[in-house]
This record gives C-alpha cells, sequence and structure tokens, in this order.
C-alpha cells in the first residue's frame, strides 16, 4: 500500500499528546463490511453498511476498492452514470484510475492521489482504468467515500478538484509511532488540501505495530475509523478490530486507535482511514445516484437525467475496452 510513504516518519511535524483533561471518544459499535461488487464488477466492500445513517451523517456510504490483484485484461471500472446532491471522494492507493464528466472535469489518479467531484446540480461522470493497467494488470486498492452537501449547496455548479499525493499534510505521533496523511480538514493545526463544504477531516493512517494512536477530536465532529488493512484496537477499551471493519465513536475529545504487535508479514502496520464531520441535521431523500432533501426532488433528478439536462457524454471522449454498470 503505497499512497504517500516516507522513509523517516520521526522527521514529520508530531501531533501533540492529548492532555490529561481530554475525554477518550468510547466506541459505540465496530461493524464489518460485507463483500460485493461495483460497475463492471470490481470487487469493493461496504465500509459503512449497518451504520445509521445519522451517526454517518454528514457521510453518506463509502466503499473500499479492492485491494485486488488483477491478470492482463480484468481490470474494470464504471460506464457514464449520474450524480446530484452530494460530493464523491475517490482515493487511490494502489493503481490508477482515470475520470471523466460532462462538465468538463477529468484526470487520472494514481498511488496517493484523490479526486474530489462536487456533483451538485448533476453530472455525469465515469471511472475507469486506463488502457495500460488494463492491458498490463496490476494491483488496485482504493476507496469511494460519498459525502452530504447541505440543502443550501444541492444546486452549486459542479467542481472538480485534483488532490496530487504530495500535497496531502503529513504527520506523525508524539512517539512517532504513526504516519498520518491529512487529505481534507484540520488535525493539530495542518490542514489538508481538500476543499470541503460541510466541515470534516479525512485522514489516512499507517500505524507501527504495537504504536497507538491518541488524536485530538472536534468535539461538534463525529468520529468514524474504518480498517483497510491489519489488526489492532479502537478506543482506550481496546476494542478488537480487523481488516473490513468500521468503528463509530461516541462523544469525547480524543480518537485512540493502536495496531497489535502481530501484522501480516506484507503490512508496514495497521491501515485505517479515520474520518469525521459536523452533522448537517438535513431530512434526506436517496435513490441511487441522487441524494437530495425530498422524494420530489429526486423523482425530478431521474426526470432531468432522462431529458439530458444533467449534461451530455463529451464527442471528444473516446471508450477504450468494454465499461458497463453504475457506481
Amino acid at each position: 500500500m503505497p499512497a504517500v510513504t516516507v522513509s523517516d516518519v520521526t522527521a514529520l511535524p508530531r501531533v501533540p499528546e492529548p492532555g490529561a483533561a481530554a475525554t477518550d471518544r468510547p466506541v459505540r459499535s465496530v461493524t464489518t463490511a460485507p463483500s460485493g461488487f461495483e460497475g463492471e464488477g470490481f470487487p469493493v466492500r461496504r465500509a459503512f453498511a449497518g451504520i445509521d445513517l445519522r451517526d454517518l451523517d454528514p457521510f453518506l456510504m463509502m466503499d473500499q476498492m479492492g485491494e485486488v490483484e488483477y491478470a492482463p485484461g480484468e481490470p474494470k471500472g464504471t460506464s457514464w452514470h449520474p450524480h446530484r446532491g452530494f460530493e464523491t471522494v475517490t482515493y487511490i492507493m494502489d493503481g490508477t484510475f482515470e475520470h471523466a464528466d460532462s462538465h468538463g472535469g477529468g484526470g487520472v489518479i494514481t498511488n496517493g492521489d484523490t479526486q474530489w467531484m462536487t456533483a451538485g446540480g448533476g453530472l455525469l461522470h465515469i471511472e475507469r482504468p486506463p488502457e495500460a493497467l488494463v492491458m498490463s494488470g496490476g494491483l488496485f486498492h482504493g476507496l469511494q467515500l460519498w459525502v452530504n452537501l447541505p440543502k443550501a449547496d444541492k444546486w452549486l455548479e459542479p467542481k472538480y478538484q485534483d488532490l496530487r499525493a504530495g500535497e496531502s499534510a503529513l504527520l506523525t505521533t508524539h512517539d512517532g509511532g504513526a504516519l498520518i496523511r491529512v487529505i481534507a480538514g484540520e488535525l493539530a493545526g495542518h490542514r489538508g488540501p481538500g476543499s470541503t463544504y460541510t466541515p470534516m477531516a479525512m485522514l489516512h493512517a499507517t500505524i507501527a505495530p504495537g504504536a497507538t494512536v491518541r488524536l485530538p477530536w472536534r468535539r461538534d465532529f463525529n468520529a468514524l475509523v474504518y480498517v483497510l488493512s491489519g489488526a489492532g484496537s479502537v478506543g482506550a477499551e481496546k476494542r478488537p478490530v480487523q481488516t473490513g471493519q468500521a468503528a463509530l465513536y461516541g462523544p469525547g475529545d480524543t480518537v485512540t486507535v493502536s495496531g497489535n504487535e502481530r501484522q501480516e508479514s506484507r503490512l508496514a502496520g495497521l491501515d485505517v482511514i479515520i474520518l469525521g464531520g459536523q452533522p448537517i441535521r438535513e431530512p434526506i431523500a436517496w435513490a441511487g445516484p441522487f441524494v437530495m432533501n425530498t422524494k420530489a426532488e429526486v423523482l425530478q433528478a431521474f426526470e432531468d437525467y432522462q431529458k439530458g439536462k444533467l449534461g451530455v457524454v463529451p464527442a471528444t471522449y473516446v471508450p477504450h475496452g468494454s465499461l458497463g454498470g453504475n457506481a
């Protein structure tokens, strides 16, 4: 899992250890992500399945894509499909993904890059592996997070942020026991490159075997930890977690995650995504690729899509291979 790595984490800025008065957030639940398939058939884990939307708010869902080693000809993507009313955040740790949309956005993301797309009032888009990866095969691992937009921002002009791996703020803990990549939001005064409409934080941490991360966390944010790979524990109560499990925390000042002393030999440590955001607390009407506030708005989105009001596939777009399905 390359994402962004450094040769010496002790040279990075350190997140101060929270004071003795800081309250540890208790772990409310640990859930296991069911496996499924998206798009043309790439394997995913539904990271937050089983967690109530009210506890996820402002997040909607997250899929872990892979980790999978493709043979030549196997890499898969999606066909053109619509979105309205929220944002998609695609983070690639291994492999390469291409993106294009009907609003002129697009690009290629690879090891540690993030594509942050604000669908807003609506657009069409496609995600797929590039031709070279389809032909060669290879390792692919990433995730896609859906972030809700408040009612006031659901009709924004679509926007695309191309966040390069090297732009992430890189930090370590007070004892150098973890590499923390800040993709969006702020941690200990260090801000990630992602621009968000709802206050939130998105971190990717690699925790060394036997190390503990205890991070200061805004009280007005919720807190979620998802295990990408490895084994460890969450909370001061040290509830065990492993690959494909999500922990939901209760209120407090700090988020605690620890890596087990023993990890798989191929792993550098425990890899987790740490998320938190300020709940929007507005009604959610959600059907397929549309997330609005009322059922009537969702039905209108389907009608607008059928009428071509969410955009058209660019004439200059030349597809390669066979892509199908929706994501």
